[in-house]
């Protein structure tokens, strides 16, 4: 991948440059480490002003990891961070500590997975959606700071008169509105939706998922759209970041994407999209892979794939393949990207 992108490319407003985020394993009664797990491995990708970026893959790969990293929720093992800040200016998240992470994280807010355990059962709407207001002294009045919360409430679909009720009120769809509510208090630039749909009854889910297009054209949200349902992904990104094993295997434009995967492990993840039309259901047989998911406290050298990977050869084994662009910043991490024809989803 280009580096220094984001110096660049104006349109950039996140970069992430060899991010890892390795996690000690202590064993034994002095708990000495005798290890770590590459939770996140020298990943690279960058997000664009006002587009949203899915990251995929399967459970334990590493997307949620990079997500809280992107938010300083985790101190990075070492990689850059790059943001382009409200003021224009260029800082590295990476580097700074708590109290240098303040301002920014009023730009920078996270849309969490459950709505039932991210709420306080002891505080009410008005205390939820106005915690950060109060916090970050973003009103001088009680008035004021209810006239916002009102006004929030409103924004996601909810009665302001709601603002005294407590979430055990409320239903599950309810209450990611709420936590939606409070992701945009302090006008963010940038939200990191963490698996945001996923604990939502499949009727609640589309509700949501136009509630987040909706205010990201009224706010000028930018987003980074974790999630493991590749259908969700289809319906809402602008492109998609493959994971594996806490390694980025893929980034491309959605359309290309799915139409015309270049990774091994995205043809199988495309081969398991469900089909909406009966017609075209039994087309194209499912990829099933072989082995087991690779260990990240003990990868495998070489690709971490190719001990599942149908297309693998002897270089695989030996040589790490590195991300590349192929073209229309079509990005893949295969030493044979360019020879293999990958099975894309059946009508795209």
């Amino acid at each position: 991948m280009t580096t220094d992108l984001i110096r660049q490319d104006e349109s950039v407003l996140l970069e992430v440059r060899n991010l890892k985020m390795h996690f000690p394993i202590r064993k034994g009664l002095l708990r000495r480490q005798v290890g770590v797990v590459r939770a996140v491995d020298d990943v690279n990708l960058f997000v664009r002003k006002g587009e949203t970026l899915g990251l995929v893959g399967e459970s334990g790969c590493g997307k949620t990891t990079t997500g809280r990293c992107i938010l300083h929720a985790y101190t990075p093992t070492a990689g850059e961070i790059l943001y382009r800040s409200s003021t224009g200016n260029i800082v590295d998240l990476a580097r700074l500590d708590d109290a240098g992470m303040k301002p920014y994280w009023r730009e920078i807010r996270m849309i969490f997975q459950d709505p039932y355990s991210s709420l306080n059962p002891r505080m009410t709407l008005l205390e939820i959606v106005g915690d950060p207001l109060k916090l970050n002294k973003a009103v001088s009045s009680k008035k004021e700071l209810e006239e916002r919360v009102a006004y929030l409430l409103k924004r996601v679909g909810l009665r302001p008169e709601y603002m005294h009720r407590y979430p055990h009120a409320f239903s599950g769809g309810e209450r990611q509105r709420i936590g939606i509510a409070r992701t945009l208090a302090l006008n963010p630039r940038l939200v990191v939706a963490d698996e945001a749909v996923s604990a939502l009854d499949v009727s609640v889910r589309a509700q949501i998922l136009n509630l987040l297009q909706d205010l990201q054209q009224d706010f000028g949200l930018t987003y980074i759209f974790v999630a493991h349902d590749l259908s969700v992904v289809e319906y809402l990104c602008d492109r998609v970041a493959v994971m594996y094993v806490g390694k980025l295997v893929e980034l491309a434009a959605t359309e290309a994407l799915y139409a015309h995967p270049k990774h091994p492990y995205t043809e199988a993840l495309m081969s398991a999209v469900p089909k909406p039309n009966p017609k075209q259901r039994g087309r194209g047989k499912r990829i099933i892979l072989e082995g087991d998911v690779a260990d990240p406290a003990n990868p495998p050298k070489g690709c971490y794939f190719h001990p599942r990977c149908r297309y693998a050869r002897e270089r695989c084994g030996e040589e790490t393949p590195l991300l590349r662009n192929l073209g229309g910043d079509h990005f893949v991490a295969c030493h044979f990207a360019e020879e293999l024809t990958l099975r894309g989803v059946e009508g795209r």
